[in-house]
This record gives C-alpha cells, sequence and structure tokens, in this order.
C-alpha cells in the first residue's frame, strides 16, 4: 500500500469514528437542563451574562451563536447542549489521527506501508478512538452544557498540530503549526485551562525532533516547559491584568483621565511593542525570538474574548458574579479568589502554629483592592486578611494542609503521623501517594 493509498483510509477512518460519536451523542442529547453547573452556562450564554469565575466568554459567545438556530426558548437548552456534543466528536477525529501517527511511527519503517501493518494502524485508532467514545466520563460531558467537551477538542487538536509540524518540521513555513497551536492555546483560555497541561508535551516533541537526546537535555527541556507553563499562566494569564491594573491606576489617580484609559493605553501598548519586536526579529533573522513574540501576540488575540466578561459586566446583566467591570474586580474574577486558596508549592501543614504579634493575638495582614468613586478610585480592604504560620511548621509541596476535623481524620489515617504525633514530610508524601 502506498503512502497516499494510506492516507486516503486514515482519513476515511477517521471520519466515520466522527460520525459514530456525533451520532451517539446527538442521540442521547441531554434535551434540556443538567444539573450541577450547566443551568448557569446555558442562562450565560443564552443572554450573555457573567457567570462564576473565572468565566468561560468564548464558550458564552458559541453558545449564543447555537442558541439562535432556534426560536423556541424550549429548545434554546438542548442547542447549546449540541456544542459539546459537536466538540466531542471532533475531539474523536483528532484522537484517532493521534494514535495513528505513533502507531505509524512504531511499525513503518523507511515509508514502506504492507497490507497487514496498515490494518493494524487503523484498528489502532479504531480501538483507541472507540474506547474513549463510549467511556463513561467523556460521554457525559459530551451531551451537556459544560466546558470540558470543548475544552477536550482543543487539548486533541494542539497534541494533534504538533504531530503536524513534526511529521513537517524539515519544511521552510513548519512553524507555523507551533503559531497556530498558539493561538489556540490563547482561545482555549476563554474555555477551561486543561489545554495548558499539553505544553511539557509540545515542548518535548520540539526537543526530541530538533536536538540530540541527552540527560541534561532532557532536564533543560523539562524546565523549560514548566517555564512557559508557567509563563503563561502566571504572566499572561494573571499578570497581564496585574500591570494593567498599575497603568490603570497611574492615569486615573495621578493623570486624572478617565476610567479605563490606563488599561486602553497598555493594552495599546503591549501590541505595538509585540509589533516592533515581530519586526525587529524578522529584519534580523532571529527565528526563536520572532516565534516567541508571534506566540505572545496570538495568544493575547485568543485571550481577548475576555473583553466580552467586562463589557458585559459593565452593562449590569442580572447575572453578574463578582461585577468585574474594571480592571481591579476582573483580577479577582480572573484570580478565582472567592473560592480560597491552597498551598500548591510550599505551605502549612494542618497543625501549624499561627504568628502572632507582640500582644499574643493572631498576626494577620489586610488585603486591599480599588473601587471606582467619583472621578478616581478609592483603595479599601478586602474582606478576608492574610494569616501567616510558623516557618518551623511549613513545607514543601503540602498536602496535609486543611484544618478541616474530618480531613485531619484522613491524613492520620492514610499518612500517619511521626514518633512525636506530628505530621513530617515523609507523611506527607505517603498520604499524597496513597490519595492519588
Amino acid at each position: 500500500m502506498s503512502n497516499s493509498k494510506f492516507k486516503f483510509w486514515n482519513n476515511i477512518s477517521a471520519w466515520i469514528v466522527f460520525v459514530v460519536a456525533l451520532i451517539t451523542y446527538l442521540l442521547t442529547l441531554e434535551p434540556t437542563v443538567s444539573f450541577w453547573d450547566c443551568g448557569e452556562f446555558i442562562s450565560s450564554a443564552f443572554k450573555l451574562e457573567v457567570g462564576h469565575p473565572p468565566g468561560a466568554p468564548l464558550f458564552m459567545l458559541l453558545g449564543r451563536f447555537f442558541s439562535m438556530f432556534t426560536g423556541d426558548l424550549s429548545k434554546v437548552a438542548m442547542m447549546i447542549n449540541s456544542i459539546s456534543a459537536i466538540a466531542g466528536a471532533f475531539t474523536i477525529l483528532f484522537l484517532f489521527w493521534t494514535i495513528t501517527y505513533f502507531a505509524r511511527k512504531i511499525l513503518i519503517k523507511n515509508n514502506e506501508y504492507t497490507l497487514s501493518y496498515s490494518i493494524i494502524i487503523l484498528a489502532s485508532g479504531f480501538v483507541g478512538s472507540l474506547a474513549y467514545t463510549f467511556s463513561d466520563t467523556f460521554w457525559f460531558s459530551a451531551v451537556e452544557a459544560e466546558v470540558y467537551s470543548l475544552s477536550s477538542l482543543f487539548t486533541a487538536f494542539v497534541f494533534w498540530a504538533i504531530l503536524k509540524w513534526e511529521d513537517e518540521a524539515d519544511l521552510r513555513y513548519s512553524n507555523r503549526w507551533i503559531i497556530l497551536i498558539a493561538y489556540v492555546m490563547g482561545l482555549s483560555i476563554g474555555v477551561h485551562l486543561l489545554n495548558l497541561l499539553v505544553i511539557p508535551a509540545i515542548v518535548f516533541v520540539y526537543y526530541f525532533k530538533k536536538y540530540d537526546i541527552t540527560k541534561k537535555g532532557i532536564l533543560y527541556t523539562s524546565l523549560i516547559s514548566v517555564v512557559l507553563l508557567a509563563f503563561i499562566q502566571y504572566g499572561i494569564i494573571q499578570g497581564y491584568f496585574i500591570v494593567a491594573s498599575k497603568f490603570e491606576l497611574l492615569f486615573v489617580n495621578s493623570f486624572h483621565f478617565g476610567f479605563n484609559s490606563g488599561l486602553y493605553f497598555y493594552i495599546l501598548l503591549t501590541f505595538a511593542l509585540l509589533a516592533y519586536g515581530i519586526y525587529y526579529t524578522q529584519k534580523k533573522n532571529k527565528q526563536i525570538l520572532n516565534m516567541l513574540f508571534l506566540g505572545i501576540t496570538v495568544i493575547l488575540i485568543g485571550y481577548s474574548t475576555y473583553a466580552t466578561i467586562y463589557i458585559r459586566a459593565a452593562a449590569n446583566t442580572p447575572m453578574n458574579e463578582n461585577n468585574p467591570e474594571n480592571v481591579f474586580s476582573l483580577i479577582s474574577y480572573l484570580n478565582r479568589e472567592q473560592y480560597g486558596s491552597r498551598p500548591l508549592i510550599w505551605g502549612q501543614y494542618y497543625d501549624a502554629e499561627f504568628v502572632k504579634d507582640e500582644n499574643g493575638d493572631i498576626y494577620s495582614e489586610n488585603k486591599y483592592t480599588y473601587i471606582p468613586e467619583g472621578k478616581k478610585y478609592t483603595k479599601i480592604i478586602r474582606t478576608n486578611p492574610e494569616y501567616f504560620y510558623e516557618s518551623k511548621d511549613m513545607t514543601f509541596f503540602p498536602r496535609m494542609y486543611s484544618r478541616d476535623e474530618s480531613h485531619i481524620n484522613s491524613y492520620r489515617v492514610w499518612g500517619g503521623t511521626g514518633s512525636d504525633g506530628k505530621p513530617h514530610f515523609i507523611n506527607n508524601i505517603i498520604f499524597f501517594g496513597k490519595y492519588q
């Protein structure tokens, strides 16, 4: 079998599983509203209202678009549910192509496709993609108005796209796939952050294709993938608007411009600098830097779907959770501050002692934000102060941190405690392993 003939049957087979998945999901589609968040997503999409943090503006816009295909209000929920069905079917399509790509890498040498190997490759694609089609969790996400099916589509697409790049890496314009991946990741932020977890895999595919494999190279690639993930999560998603808030405060409170003037100036400045960076690196033939500038630009373009949240909050829609109508409340919205926080890398054990002041009272620091009053922003105290713990009770990678009594009992049963009755790092890791 020739390469072109195999590609033909590979594409036909992929579209077959797509049709199977699509028919399955449409036939089992929720006709109305499921319990949990689905009602909120449908309401926010149908009237473009502001749902719970951190929002899903791209899902809202797609939901509004799909809802316009019916004039019957009783069918609106079903139309918005169908987004998940279509996204789920496309996820299966890209999963099929991903499976057959790896099967070809394992079996095919020198681009010689035998009939038996071709059948094995296609069969592996059918088995893997259809198993996922009918898996309980994915099937449920594909029949109701939730973000997980659409987010899975973005995830499946970007991983398939990096494999397309790997296939064309030696061609002149192969880096277009990486720019496309960056743009789709920017869009995916407006649905769910699951897509960001593909970044380490993408970085490793790039490394394996472009460089000789060494232990040091594996280590550096791992570090680069973590840095890129942190840069997008904290530098772009959260950090972009934190810097914007500094400009906004400066322009309004110090320069006495109108509200949002600092934000608009910052956005224009950002794209002016990126445009110059793209022009300069292109002129000087600095390919890696040029790709970096292009990548940041298209991520921000994709991320701009959050303008929907900002605009609709200012319109004071009936459902307007957290009211993110200015850059300060938008930061709180994006950071999901209403849910509280938990220590991920460094933090306290469950029995940690609070730091106390010279009077023996628990020491705390107030957090501040700004609200518009009159023609400027006024500094106010947030409701929840920040408490601090004694350094002896802090640890790396804390997993036994909750002070809830039921949680503490589980910690002790699964992780145990040291001879002194207190948790130690080994107990922390034992609990983590057993819990996972």
